[in-house]
């Protein structure tokens, strides 16, 4: 989320109270910490007002959002980068880097978005779909084989044996592979 999103009119408000409780002026309810994290991964603008002096405190609540991420577990910020952040601080290019950061990201998320679309384009000539979908048809011409009347499309009923005395297990067994095929005829759809 950039700064110039951060200020949109837009933008959720969310107040920060002296009891450290967030306040949803949208929705009116009360939220947490959990909440900012979900609605900054949906792209919901919002910005954080501390509910006294109604200063912004967004930035401040961004950097406690990572915290918690990172304390949970969920590391994404490799120990040598954080280091040279620090070392940034007080440095003459500190002003240049926030914006570097924000170019690096935004680049990021553009090729991160390419890589996504030409993965999907190529999935029509992967050929791992197209051994996905070869091993189907074997599956079904194999059912085929073991289950006479059974073509690709769908179950062909069958002329009905009259079972002898002894046969209602035989009777039994047909009755069961052909609702197998049923089901494998619906899973292949």
């Amino acid at each position: 989320m950039s700064d110039n999103a951060d200020t949109g009119e837009n933008a959720v408000i969310i107040k920060k109270y002296a009891n450290r409780r967030l306040y949803n002026t949208k929705s009116s309810s009360y939220i947490t910490l959990d909440h900012l994290s979900k609605m900054t991964r949906e792209g919901i603008d919002f910005r954080v007002v501390d509910a006294k002096t109604g200063s912004d405190i967004t930035h401040q609540i961004l950097t406690q959002i990572i915290m918690e991420e990172e304390a949970s577990g969920e590391q994404m910020l490799p120990v040598n980068f954080l280091r040279q952040l620090i070392g940034m601080y007080g440095n003459s290019m500190q002003s240049m880097l926030p914006h570097y950061l924000e170019a690096s990201m935004d680049s990021f998320r553009t090729n991160q978005l390419k890589l996504r679309k030409a993965f999907e384009e190529s999935m029509g000539t992967n050929p791992l779909a197209r051994l996905a979908q070869q091993n189907i048809a074997m599956f079904q011409a194999a059912a085929a084989a073991f289950m006479p009347g059974v073509e690709q499309g769908g179950v062909e009923p069958v002329a009905e044996e009259k079972p002898a005395a002894d046969g209602d297990d035989l009777a039994k067994l047909r009755a069961q592979m052909e609702e197998m095929q049923k089901k494998l005829d619906q899973l292949a759809k």
